[in-house]
């Protein structure tokens, strides 16, 4: 299984991806709160993600760095809002300098992820990004955000077939 549904709202200002997952909720949990986990598919196959800080407790922040085919890193944090393991996270997201202090000119968005166990046994995340505008929303699709995520979340069913 993998992604099943985008749906971008503008009135809303969000963007939402949809999957599901043929692994128990705890495994799917696994993928976010595993930090060798999350670099496996947090960046897309291009660009590949290096998690340096993660802390995924209220209050704590996640700092890690995506590498582009020709070596240029991209930064991003997340500082984590609300965890209720293992049904959702609340994280603000944000982009970084080398140093990993915020791009004030990028903005700031927020995400929440939920997981549901299904009847089945499998797993439906849902990845929630809320935008601070129009522009931001705009912005961050424009920069390739959709096609990212959703070729970064494309190989979720490799790890968890090996998990």
């Amino acid at each position: 299984m993998t992604v099943t549904d985008v749906h971008k709202d503008p009135t809303a200002l969000t963007m939402t991806v949809a999957s599901e997952w043929n692994a128990p909720i705890a495994r799917v949990w696994q993928l976010w709160a595993d930090p060798r986990k999350l670099e496996r598919w947090w960046g897309p196959p291009t660009y590949p993600a290096t998690v340096v800080e993660h802390d995924l407790r209220p209050g704590g922040k996640v700092s890690y760095f995506m590498t582009s085919p020709d070596g240029e890193q991209y930064h991003g944090w997340w500082k984590v809002v609300a965890v209720e393991e293992p049904h959702r996270l609340d994280l603000e997201d944000g982009f970084a300098d080398t140093e990993g202090n915020p791009i004030d000119t990028m903005p700031t968005m927020q995400s929440t992820v939920t997981f549901d166990e299904l009847p089945t046994g499998a797993t439906r995340m849902l990845i929630e990004t809320r935008f601070p505008s129009v522009e931001a929303m705009d912005q961050m699709i424009q920069m390739g955000m959709e096609e990212g995520l959703t070729s970064a979340m494309g190989q979720i069913g490799a790890i968890l077939a090996t998990a």
